[in-house]
């Protein structure tokens, strides 16, 4: 870990989950947690670090590029593995609670990147599924490279995107879309991606970072108080909705589906079992 000797910023950070480096102006956080940055404690932890390191290197920084160095993508969502096995070495109502503070902390980080007064780009490829979904929609900008998928793969568990994802996708594309990821559970490519307006460019395949850091370069050309305020007008985070998400997906967790959907997940021979 690095300090900046001007102010002490911590401009550089080497976890286990991601790390971050203050680049010319742009924060870059690295996901590199094997195998596919599946999101969990650790990576919860190193996030809330991040939020905190962030309140002063906003000020030192005009974009946000978040990214993958794991080759299957940018990330397979929430850790099952770790929710399902912890869920069972604890009581119902103790499992309830953990779920609960679990989300509610990666709400709180997540509602901080969103409101987050840069511009944030997104630069994804190979599986984009459930949380870290979830995660690339906090940004404002999605680069995704022409092998990128996304996906709502909850129902497949009894369960619904618990990380904010529902109100975010509404919020940007429409209800219309959120029915047919949530109900279908099947993935979207890269071109329905971009043609429904959520990836904001396609590039090729491994390009996504590159192109990414092409388009950080170019908003330093723009006043950053003013980007600020249009980001302000057109991003409001809905709120109310996240909060009845999380209730929600509670609510389902508790069901004798979950408990079964988690299981097969978890004891799935298939290298990779989240994929649709």
């Amino acid at each position: 870990m690095n300090e900046s000797p001007r102010d002490g910023t911590r401009a550089n950070f080497q976890g286990e989950a991601l790390s971050w480096e203050l680049r010319e102006g742009v924060v870059e956080v690295a996901l590199h947690r094997p195998p596919a940055n599946e999101i969990g404690t650790l990576t919860l932890r190193e996030l809330e670090k991040f939020v905190v390191a962030l309140e002063e290197l906003t000020d030192r920084a005009h974009a946000l590029i978040l990214y993958s160095t794991m080759k299957a993508g940018f990330s397979a969502g929430a850790d099952l593995r770790e929710l399902y096995e912890g869920s069972q070495k604890v009581s119902k109502t103790e499992a309830a609670r953990g779920t609960r503070d679990f989300l509610e902390r990666i709400h709180q980080v997540m509602n901080s990147l969103d409101a987050l007064p840069l511009t944030t780009i997104a630069a994804v490829h190979g599986i984009t599924f459930g949380g870290g979904f979830e995660l690339a929609l906090v940004c404002d900008l999605i680069i995704a490279d022409k092998a990128a998928r996304f996906a709502f793969p909850e129902l497949r568990l009894g369960l619904i995107p618990g990380f904010g994802g529902i109100p975010r996708l509404k919020r940007d594309l429409g209800n219309a879309v959120v029915r047919d990821l949530l109900l279908t559970g099947r993935s979207f490519n890269v071109t329905k991606a971009q043609s429904i307006g959520l990836v904001s460019q396609t590039v090729a395949e491994g390009q996504s970072l590159r192109i990414a850091r092409s388009t950080a370069a170019q908003l330093k050309k723009f006043d950053r108080q003013t980007s600020t305020t249009a980001k302000r007008f057109i991003k409001p985070i809905p709120y109310e909705e996240l909060k009845r998400e999380i209730d929600i997906f509670c609510e389902l967790f508790g069901k004798p589906a979950v408990e079964a959907g988690l299981k097969k997940f978890v004891e799935s021979r298939d290298a990779q079992p989240y994929l649709p």
